[in-house]
């Protein structure tokens, strides 16, 4: 990858077991690749709510000793990467709050609201505090200011929000489940044998507690799992989905269900259609790892080009890696990569991957190719090229910061070091999925969003601007 794209979040939410948070840790592990900053867990015996959240993965936060004292009917959880707020364990979620005179509710997100900052700002005029820098909290703000007011808080709540969001609260007696009206973030519906309902980001989950994937949530729709099994209500109308197609491009695991298709046969597709638009002559097709193995695999295949493994991860090179140095920071490129030099010295390779964002630790993986003794590097990259920010959950940076924003598909080969460069069109990529193509955000490609995204927060906006409530 030409820089580490992260999207905010993965959340579960199951009712009605026993053994509810060992499988909302199962979950958040399966669904680890979306998330590594901090992962949490709040589960309801019935009566009471508790939670347990840390820094870190998975198996960082949950040793054996803290889960067996998380005991509960109902569990959601969360794992996390920051796209509004900074990673810190104020932030790390579910947030767990009490509000109206002993309600409890704890709430998980996946998603960007592009109304926070003005919602928030309205509610501390009026008094409020809030503990973290999320645009998470304003949602429990919001439900508190409704729960005497409407005889649905929840939906009315849900009314006042713009962006996206898949959300997942718990309450003592049941938990709640929400995808907004466009469907930008996955959320799917499962069934346990025993007949219990959840949640969950992705059918990796599912598949990974043993539950059946029964259905996706859909756009606009309220599902709640409580003892009575599983009831919907809509709180939105339907809206032409605006389901991220980067999510089948990188984010999802290739196993997933995704939006109707399989993750890993879309991305086979995006290779296939790569080669018929961009061939080239070449020795092998090597992935970039492990983001670019999918579509190499399709690549190869279209190509008739043999398919060779020739840069190896890593994978002991953690988040944790210390770079003091500038010397240092460049063998970090090194360190992460390994290329086997044997397979591409003297030959014309064919290198495949997922996207190019900044460019910078692209050029930086090129560069040990050449000096491996590849004599030609083909780039092939399996979306188009990425020109405009994404304010709906996925941490791309300020379009000053996108390579593709300000440099031709020439200038960006020069850049990053290679013979050719080829990015997959707008139209083959959406060729390979099965929805209508109206039915998928492709703005970071062609600035064309949904909603209005004029003054939208930022990822540290809420940070700022409760550091000027203290000044």
């Amino acid at each position: 990858m030409g820089y580490e794209k992260k999207e905010k979040c993965g959340v579960f939410g199951v009712w009605g077991s026993a053994e509810s948070t060992r499988l909302a840790y199962m979950a958040l592990y399966a669904q680890q690749h979306r998330g590594q900053e901090s992962a949490g867990i709040a589960f309801s015996d019935g009566k009471q709510i508790d939670a347990y959240v840390g820094m870190g993965l998975v198996s960082e936060v949950f040793s054996e000793s803290i889960l067996e004292k998380l005991e509960g009917i109902g569990a959601i959880g969360h794992n996390r990467y920051s796209t509004t707020g900074s990673s810190k364990r104020s932030n790390a979620q579910p947030l767990l709050e009490e509000y109206g005179g002993g309600i409890q509710v704890a709430v998980a997100h996946n998603g960007n609201l592009i109304n926070a900052d003005l919602l928030r700002g309205d509610y501390e005029k009026r008094g409020h505090i809030f503990h973290t820098s999320t645009d998470t909290e304003i949602i429990i703000h919001l439900l508190a200011a409704h729960h005497l007011t409407y005889s649905d808080p929840l939906a009315e709540t849900l009314e006042h929000l713009q962006g996206a969001y898949s959300l997942v609260f718990l309450f003592h007696d049941r938990i709640e489940a929400i995808r907004d009206p466009w469907g930008w973030r996955p959320l799917v519906l499962g069934r346990m044998s025993d007949g219990c309902w959840c949640v969950a980001s992705e059918t990796v989950a599912l598949d990974t507690i043993g539950a059946t994937f029964e259905r996706e949530v859909e756009p606009g729709e309220i599902v709640t799992l409580n003892n009575n099994g599983l009831s919907s209500r809509r709180f939105a109308e339907v809206q032409t989905p605006a389901h991220c197609i980067f999510e089948h491009v990188y984010f999802a695991n290739p196993s997933s269900n995704m939006f109707g298709d399989t993750v890993q046969i879309v991305r086979e597709k995006l290779g296939e259609t790569l080669a018929v638009e961009a061939p080239v002559d070449g020795d092998y097709v090597i992935p970039m790892p492990d983001s670019g193995r999918s579509a190499a695999l399709g690549y190869a295949r279209g190509s008739g080009i043999p398919f060779r493994e020739g840069i190896v991860p890593n994978r002991y090179v953690g988040r944790t890696f210390i770079q003091p140095t500038q010397a240092m920071r460049n063998m970090s490129v090194q360190l992460k990569l390994n290329v086997v030099s044997e397979v591409v010295k003297g030959k014309r390779i064919i290198v495949i991957d997922d996207s190019i964002v900044r460019g910078t630790t692209m050029a930086g993986k090129m560069d040990q190719l050449r000096r491996a003794g590849a004599c030609e590097i083909h780039l092939r990259i399996s979306c188009p090229p990425i020109r405009h920010p994404c304010f709906f959950g996925i941490d791309f940076p300020d379009r000053k910061e996108l390579i593709a924003a300000h440099n031709s598909v020439d200038q960006i080969a020069k850049i990053v070091g290679v013979d050719s460069l080829h990015y997959l069109s707008l139209e083959g990529m959406l060729s390979c999925v099965t929805r209508p193509a109206d039915h998928y955000c492709t703005a970071c490609y062609s600035g064309q969003y949904r909603l209005d995204v004029t003054h939208p927060v930022s990822k540290l906006g809420l940070e700022r601007h409760q550091l000027k409530m203290f000044s």
